[in-house]
């Protein structure tokens, strides 16, 4: 491991509409105080050394990014959304390939609705991962028990809980081989929930690097009162 943490892009994917919420909006840009929700998200990216750029995959009818002053930010490039959060990711990648990025740099993929990601994890994501062959993405050791339903809703096992982490965002990989991943995953319709599952899916082994467990992801109305109380 070197010294100083490597050189890196982001890619976020916000082309989803939030459904859960209940809102009259795109999650991302529900107020949290006194900013949006991917106002947050970007700040912890933008203030980090190493930098490269940013690229937001937006659905083609947003109205609401053009509003932000981050959206004038020259380190910020919009790219269309797809269908899925793999099309979203996928796209954003070949924008910054059409940005002169190397298909061996490292690209995090972090959820646009994820605002409260720590400045020491992300630091710790590319310190722990900077020389690592595959890549890996923040993580929480489960710590609740864990119970297997079966078809009938009743309880058929409970598993030990020590072998199960939850998956954070950023996921972090080389570019060329995310892009080669998704697209592959995508062609052979293969059910790709994140990217370290598209990774797992080429037959990699991504690394789980442990995060602070507040790092939530915004999907229901009580999650963004936890980060207001806050």
């Amino acid at each position: 491991m070197t010294d100083t943490n490597p050189s890196f892009w982001v890619v976020i994917p916000a082309a989803g509409v939030g459904s859960r919420m209940r809102a009259d909006r795109p999650k991302q840009y529900l107020p949290l105080n006194g900013r949006c929700l991917i106002e947050h998200t970007l700040d912890c990216f933008l203030g980090q050394p190493g930098l490269l750029g940013l690229v937001v995959c937006l659905s083609a009818d947003d109205a609401w990014w053009p509003q932000l002053a981050c959206a004038a930010d020259p380190r910020i490039t919009r790219a269309d959304g797809g269908r899925e959060r793999a099309d979203s990711v996928l796209n954003g990648l070949q924008a910054l390939i059409a940005q002169g990025a190397n298909e061996q740099d490292w690209v995090l993929v972090h959820d646009a609705a994820r605002p409260n990601l720590a400045q020491s994890d992300l630091q710790t994501l590319l310190a722990t991962l900077q020389d690592d062959p595959v890549g890996g993405l923040l993580a929480v050791p489960v710590r609740d028990t864990l119970k297997l339903a079966g078809p009938d809703g009743r309880v058929s096992a409970t598993p030990d809980r020590s072998l199960f982490w939850q998956a954070y965002t950023p996921q972090m990989f080389r570019l060329g081989a995310l892009r080669d991943a998704l697209g592959n995953a995508l062609a052979a319709g293969a059910t790709i929930t994140d990217e370290a599952s598209a990774m797992e899916w080429a037959g990699q082994a991504p690394r789980l690097v442990e995060g602070r467990a507040d790092n939530i992801k915004v999907t229901r109305p009580e999650d963004l009162e936890f980060l207001r109380r806050r």
